[in-house]
């Protein structure tokens, strides 16, 4: 299992993308760019509220006003219209069809987009007197450096939000995601140290699961030093965003080979072996086969999910084949896991280990189709609250999966009778010649 999570870890750490910019940007106004693409793209916001404000700084006035530098903002949907119309708009008639236009004369320009009802996306492009025009010759002329800062109101009503309408909440979220791991490691962090140091046939599951969950921890701790910086200046830590992510993956590699390690050796036992022994987890080569194959296959889709959306959330929306592939290879690891422990249930005559099963069953479930049911369910909100959504149900979820196979392993009641119920072995052993009682 190690030598599997250093090849994953060494992926992520040689594929991992730059994180994106923040809401505070820092750039050049091309006449280029803006020519070959019928208008420069600079960024998108979500704004929300009626004092919502797009702030810009350029130092070369003279060149903005030679060229007749101008933004353009447009509503995302009647953006969509216009790429997806049948009408083929010239360039200039594309742009004359922006909801906001501010011409840049000066050193500094504030812009109030406000009356809108509703939070909605709005896209910022550059353009000049020579985006519309053919002659490429004319458009050689130096760019515009510029500092642009997109705010949304804060609860006083104020500008000074830089969070979009889809990010605002995360940052609360993560602090309170912290807090909790801050009080959950100083009541329980000595105890299950205990159990870990003491060995026994529990040692292997306890450190695998316990680093899942520092992983967590650590995704969360990265998340929020991120957001704190981005609440300030727009920018973050891109760093601690891209950090936080590699956490996350590293995180569900730990826990996918956990749970597929258990499942099929179990399984596998159940094929070959007495029934005298229903309960060992035997690595045999084929289980590690299909749990390393399957833990690659994820590991690929979520670092190929990462490039197509660099925005610091763990988890997206699945709008490209990366993120569907992953939501379908989830479903069929839960349905395949469900379909074997409900085998396992069914001819087991034991309440206890039929309870113990059971409830393993259910931490699993409910680890891999939280994420499938909850991108199904985030259908229903509105495209800024999905991300949301599915991110903060996400990590709730999965801490209340991992809660549960705490409880599971480390019970003092049903799994301690359930192990004395098999005098050759444990369920859950590393080495299938491992006879002793846990410790705890």
């Amino acid at each position: 299992m190690g030598g599997l999570r250093l090849l994953a870890v060494a992926l992520t750490c040689c594929w991992w993308p730059q994180g994106s910019q923040g809401k505070t940007l820092r750039g050049s106004f091309s006449s280029t760019a803006a020519q070959d693409a019928q208008g420069q793209r600079i960024g998108h916001f979500e704004f929300h509220g009626d004092h919502a404000l797009l702030c810009v700084r350029i130092n070369n006035i003279a060149v903005a006003v030679g060229k007749e530098a101008k933004l353009y903002l447009f509503q995302a949907q009647e953006w969509l219209k216009l790429q997806e119309s049948s009408h083929g708009y010239s360039c200039s008639e594309k742009l004359s069809k922006a909801q906001l236009t501010m011409t840049m004369n000066q050193t500094e320009h504030n812009l109030t987009v406000s009356q809108i009802p509703s939070p909605q996306t709005w896209h910022v492009f550059y353009a000049d007197k020579y985006t519309c025009q053919d002659d490429k010759e004319n458009s050689q002329v130096e760019d515009i450096p510029f500092e642009m800062v997109l705010l949304n109101p804060d609860a006083e009503g104020n500008p000074f939000d830089h969070f979009s309408a889809g990010e605002s909440g995360l940052h609360e979220f993560f602090f309170l995601l912290v807090l909790v791991y801050f009080v959950i490691a100083c009541i329980y962090a000595q105890s299950l140290w205990q159990a870990i140091k003491k060995g026994g046939p529990m040692h292997m599951i306890l450190k695998v699961l316990t680093t899942a969950l520092l992983l967590q921890a650590g995704s969360a701790l990265a998340n929020y030093i991120h957001f704190s910086s981005y609440s300030r200046d727009g920018i973050g830590v891109p760093f601690m965003g891209s950090l936080a992510e590699f956490f996350d993956i590293a995180s569900q590699i730990q826990m996918l080979y956990l749970l597929l390690s258990l499942c099929m050796g179990w399984t596998i036992v159940r094929m070959k072996k007495s029934q005298s022994r229903p309960l060992q987890w035997d690595s045999t080569p084929a289980s590690t086969g299909i749990a390393v194959f399957i833990v690659m296959t994820q590991s690929i889709l979520l670092l190929w999910e990462q490039f197509e959306d660099t925005s610091h959330h763990s988890y997206h929306s699945h709008h490209n084949l990366a993120g569907i592939l992953l939501i379908i290879l989830r479903i069929c690891l839960a349905l395949s896991l469900g379909c074997g422990l409900y085998q396992i249930i069914t001819v087991e005559r034991s309440t206890l280990k039929r309870e113990f099963y059971i409830t393993f069953a259910k931490g699993c479930v409910l680890w891999f189709l939280c994420h499938p049911v909850l991108a199904c369910i985030s259908v229903i909100f509105s495209d800024y609250q999905r991300d949301k959504v599915i991110t903060i149900g996400v990590i709730l979820c999965q801490s209340v999966s991992m809660v549960i196979l705490y409880r599971l392993f480390l019970s003092h009641s049903l799994y301690w009778e359930v192990s004395s119920l098999s005098s050759v072995t444990l369920p859950l052993t590393i080495s299938s010649g491992h006879k002793s009682r846990p410790h705890f």
